[in-house]
Order: structure tokens, then sequence, then C-alpha cells
């Protein structure tokens, strides 16, 4: 280059505002959760995989929801049983009572104190139980009622649920999930015990509601690896998750 030639003039970016700076990283935010999302889509073939539709579970399966099946906690550890699926978020008393599957460390449903979802709705005193009416979908929350109240001497007999209606709700009642925070927001004569709360006052412990189980025997690091992405997209995503659902 001729040393006489002047030197290009420098070009500077046109000053951004506040608002115009806000605005552009929401866009740049937007386009890669968009990205994310699509290489999420399809991942899971060829597994099958089975998570409640509750919305404590939403986080777990950001991406996924078109590729999985949705069904109760009872529902989905039937069916991990007979093999019809590969993975499932199940109740960890599945886990337990079973030894058959691999469960993917690092993630659950749980909770430190109170829960919210899981509770006994009571009308009478606790110490006057005689016979609690459980969700039907529900199979740790009733062993670990049991325990709780287990732990106060007493041993209520235990009956399926038939009807969510508040007003004919017994006196004595274990709702879990999206019906439990259904009736815990609306008009009702019943006072709450919280599970998880009640756990933490006995125990000073988290309590684990839910894992991911998978089928022992088979092949899954692909399956695990697009579970924890499901999980990490969830959880950098939640402020999304909670202006896009209509249900609270």
């Amino acid at each position: 280059m001729d040393s006489q030639e002047p030197l290009p003039k420098l070009r500077l970016a046109p000053a951004e505002s506040a608002q115009e700076i806000k605005l552009r990283c929401a866009r740049e935010q937007r386009a890669s959760h968009l990205q994310r999302e699509s290489d999420l889509e399809n991942s899971l073939s060829p597994f099958r995989v089975g998570s409640v539709g509750y919305l404590n579970a939403v986080p777990l399966t950001r991406g996924l929801e078109q590729e999985v099946t949705f069904a109760t906690p009872a529902q989905l550890a039937a069916m991990l049983r007979k093999d019809e699926l590969d993975a499932a978020l199940v109740s960890v008393t599945e886990v337990l009572f079973n030894d058959r599957y691999d469960v993917l460390d690092g993630i659950a449903v749980a909770s430190l104190g109170e829960v919210k979802s899981v509770l006994l709705a009571h009308r009478a005193p606790i110490e006057q139980v005689q016979e609690v009416f459980c969700d039907t979908a529900s199979l740790t929350s009733v062993q670990l009622l049991r325990v709780l109240l287990g732990e106060r001497g007493l041993k209520p007999e235990f009956k399926p649920l038939n009807s969510y209606d508040s007003a004919a709700l017994p006196d004595f009642a274990l709702l879990i999930g999206d019906p439990a925070l259904d009736f815990l927001r609306g008009p009702h004569e019943h006072e709450i015990w919280d599970l998880g709360a009640a756990w933490y006052e006995l125990t000073r412990l988290p309590f684990v509601y839910a894992v991911w189980a998978l089928r022992r025997g088979s092949d899954n690091s692909s399956l695990r690896r697009q579970l924890r992405e499901a999980r990490d997209f969830g959880l950098d995503t939640l402020d999304h998750i909670i202006s896009t659902r209509t249900r609270v």
C-alpha cells in the first residue's frame, strides 16, 4: 500500500438506546430458543417416553411435548411395567418397589418444604381421621401420607376418591397435581395440610416425588442426553413457560 494513501475512516455503529438494546437482545434470545426447540424436535425417536401433564413437570419436557405420551403417575407406571414405554417420569415408589429401572440422576420433581400440589384437605382435625379418600392417580403421595400419619400413630383406611367436586369432597381427601392447585386456589371449607411442608418439618430433608425411570437393558445414552437437554431448555425458559401457560 502506498504510504501516502490516506487510511480509510472507521465507521462506527449507530448508538443504540437502552430500549433498542433490550429489544435486540430479546430477538437474539428468541432466535436461540427457537433453534434449541428445533434441535429437540423428533429427537426422541425411536424411544417411547411418557410424562405427567401436570404444570410442575412442564420444564422437564420443554421442546419434546409432541413426542411424549402424557398420562397419570399410576398409568405411566403400569405402561412402564408392561414395556410399553422406554422411559417415564414416574412416582419414586415405582422405582423403589421394582428393581428393573435405571434412574436418570440429577433430575427429579422434588420439594424442600411447601409444595402446594400435594395436600391433605381435611374438614375435621387430623387426629380424628378414620378414612382418607385419595386421588387414584397418586402413588408416591399415598405412601408419603401413610408415613406422616403413621408418625402420629394414625392408621386410617385409604379409599379411592371418585369426585373432585369441592362441595362434595369428603372430610379427608388426598389431592395431587393440578387438581390440588385448583382446589387450593378456589373456595373451600377444608383446612390444608401440605405434605411437602409436613415432610420437611419431620425430617429437615427434601422429598422426591418423581424421577425419570428408564427401562434397563437397552442402550439409552442418547435418550439420557435428550432428556437432560430438555430439562436445561426448560429451566432456561421458565419465564416463557410461565407467561404462555393459561393455567396458573
